[in-house]
Parts: structure tokens; C-alpha cells; sequence
């Protein structure tokens, strides 16, 4: 009698690599905010969800932590973006929440980045996810807002260089 084999969607190998990526093209924007002047980054833009190249760049980490914290079931508490003011505070906590990805995922087999997981949310709701699919989601969620800061930056007058991933490998 042979067993079906369950079919891994996502590897971690692949996860890790894909996260290296994005994280490289967070950089690059990162690299280019820095060329800008301060008041810029903070300057509110109307038409965007989150007015200022400040609060995307926050957003995206803060994002990538209640995720992780949720997998592991974690109590998590938004960064406040007044705290990281600079462009160096944002690439420090981009480490910081980038290193707490990486040992969660180290922790992690394939079979269980694959796994069904019950979320437990801070307003008592619930769901049920893969490890895999909040981390795709994390990912996709942080190009949405670097497209973002890329058209405020075109709106301000500082065309950002490509920070496409298909760059990296």
C-alpha cells in the first residue's frame, strides 16, 4: 500500500531566498530615501493610504513583526513611526525584524512552513493560515508599499533608481 505524499508549496530554502531579496530591494529604497532631504521624507502627500515616505517605511516592518509575532503567538505592539525618525533608525529596525524572521523560519521544517496554523488575533478572532502564506503575503504586502514610496518620491521630484526584484540572485 503506498501513501500520497502531501505536496510542500513553499520551501524554506526558497522562503529564506525570497526574503533575502525583498529585503536587498527594501535597501535600495532605503539607499535612495537617504539621498533625499529629511523634510521630504516626512512631507504628507495626499492620495496615499499612509501620507508620508516615513510612515510607508515603518509600515512595511511593523507589518512583518505582527505577523511573526502572531505566528508564534506573540503579544505585538506597533513601532511607532516618530520613534525611528531617520533613515538609519528605519535600516535598523529593518534589521532588527529581518533577524526576527530569519531564526522564526529557522525554526521551521518545510513540512511545517506548509502547515495549517490557528492565528490568534489581539481582538480574540481567529484564523487559520500556513506559515508559508503569511510569509508570502508579508512580502507582497512590502512591495505594494515600496511601490508606494517609489510614486511619492516620483511626486516630490526624486525619481527612485529600478528596485525590481528580478535584479537580485
Amino acid at each position: 500500500m503506498r501513501t500520497a505524499r502531501r505536496l510542500l508549496l513553499f520551501t524554506l530554502t526558497g522562503t529564506r531566498k525570497l526574503h533575502t531579496w525583498t529585503y536587498s530591494s527594501l535597501s535600495l529604497v532605503l539607499d535612495h530615501l537617504s539621498t533625499i532631504p529629511e523634510e521630504e521624507y516626512v512631507r504628507a502627500l495626499p492620495g496615499f493610504g499612509l501620507p508620508t515616505l516615513r510612515a510607508q517605511v515603518i509600515h512595511i516592518f511593523n507589518c512583518e513583526a505582527f505577523w511573526i509575532h502572531t505566528l508564534q503567538a506573540a503579544r505585538f505592539k506597533d513601532e511607532d513611526a516618530a520613534n525611528w525618525p531617520t533613515i538609519s533608525d528605519a535600516r535598523l529596525l529593518q534589521s532588527r525584524v529581518g533577524a526576527n524572521t530569519l531564526a522564526y523560519l529557522s525554526g521551521l521544517t518545510d513540512e511545517q512552513l506548509n502547515t495549517d496554523t490557528t492565528l490568534h488575533f489581539p481582538d480574540g478572532d481567529t484564523a487559520i493560515r500556513t506559515p508559508a502564506l503569511i510569509l508570502h503575503h508579508v512580502l507582497t504586502h512590502a512591495f505594494h508599499h515600496k511601490g508606494q514610496i517609489v510614486s511619492m518620491c516620483r511626486t516630490l521630484g526624486y525619481p527612485a533608481p529600478d528596485t525590481d526584484l528580478n535584479q537580485f540572485e
